[in-house]
């Protein structure tokens, strides 16, 4: 185990510049999620890392080390493919200590390593089958097991639950967790999938265009996000956004909707009366009725298990919220929206940082 510094790191491909200046420290035995949409260089990023792809300006380190240069057989990390990347001729043992037998591993070394990850995993009674015989799930145990019986400084995942339904995926979200806890080897993960990095991750690196947004554990992202594009991708059902100008008087504060729709906001704080503003507050923080209220015409009502998830429209507005079943609402009703002051977040319009 080792922690990973990551500084000022740069990455072109001829003049396209793809990750631009990222720097993150991760600390020995932490999981680390990389989040963020298609394209915007958190792959790239975890190639770098093993070695995959060449850093173009920067510096990476593992340990005391700087590996840059290294190939990637000598950095000491073990990658988990989002493609399994099993050989189809090899039992699942074979699968296993392949990685091992290729350094030339002692045999009861590579034997005990392969007993142990296989019992961890699950996978003890499988031993002898091939790739086409397992199920989804456990073709990826056995790529996780090829990292393990490694026992490398860090291992490295590269969106590996994204080939899996969803029941498979929730299945080893806790399965990879339960084992990170284990082992606590430092661990850096590559999703776009939000509830997956939420899930998961000690801290987590929300990106986007090759750079980083924020950088914090998942309840800073979710109740202090540094911009709006980080309250909006973290999040599900995503944080209500609706655009205004800030009001103030020596009394109170509100964001003027237009049309007379006016939204109360906790007095102090940053920003200037006539500031362009967005208003974002997240659906389990709309109440039905309550002060402050605003009016708003239900579309649609959708059971959610134990709660429902209400679409309501007011003016040009579509806000979603979250209400207990107890709550008879139904798409037609007139309804009041009340706000939690506490829970309500800022936005300049123009650079999209909270205020």
């Amino acid at each position: 185990m080792a922690p990973v510094g990551i500084s000022s790191v740069r990455k072109s491909f001829g003049a396209l510049e793809v990750v631009h200046g990222v720097s993150i420290d991760i600390k020995d035995g932490e999981f680390v999620v990389l989040v963020g949409p298609s394209g915007c260089g958190k792959s790239t990023l975890l190639r770098m890392v093993a070695g995959l792809e060449d850093v173009t300006s920067g510096e990476i380190k593992i340990g005391e080390k700087v590996i840059n240069n290294l190939l990637p057989r000598d950095r000491d990390v073990a990658m988990v493919f989002q493609s399994y990347a099993l050989y189809p001729l090899k039992n699942v043992r074979e699968n296993m200590a392949f990685g091992l037998r290729m350094r030339r591993t002692a045999k009861e070394v590579v034997e005990e390593r392969v007993a142990s990850a296989s019992k961890t995993l699950g996978l003890k009674e499988y031993l002898e089958r091939f790739p086409k015989e397992l199920s989804g799930g456990q073709r990826q145990r056995v790529a996780m097991g090829r990292a393990i019986v490694r026992a490398p400084q860090v291992f490295l995942f590269d969106e590996p639950l994204s080939n899996l339904d969803a029941r498979l995926r929730a299945q080893m979200r806790v399965e990879i967790s339960l084992r990170h806890e284990r082992l606590r080897t430092t661990s850096i993960y590559v999703t776009h999938d939000q509830v997956e990095a939420m899930t998961m991750a000690d801290r987590i690196a929300v990106m986007r265009d090759g750079i980083v947004e924020q950088f914090g554990t998942p309840t800073e992202l979710y109740d202090q996000p540094a911009n709006a594009f980080v309250a909006s991708f973290i999040g599900s059902p995503p944080i209500n956004m609706m655009k205004g100008s800030l009001q103030r008087t020596a009394e109170e504060a509100w964001v003027d909707l237009g049309a007379g729709v006016r939204l109360p906001v906790p007095q102090g704080g940053n920003g200037e009366t006539g500031m362009p503003v967005t208003y974002g507050v997240r659906p389990e923080n709309i109440v039905i009725g309550g002060p402050h209220a605003l009016e708003a015409r239900v579309t649609l009502v959708e059971m959610m298990g134990p709660n429902y998830q209400v679409l309501a429209t007011s003016g040009e507005h579509q806000l979603c919220l979250t209400v207990d079943r107890s709550n008879r609402v139904a798409a037609g009703d007139l309804i009041s929206l009340g706000f939690d002051l506490k829970s309500v977040h800022l936005f300049d319009q123009k650079t999209g940082v909270r205020i």
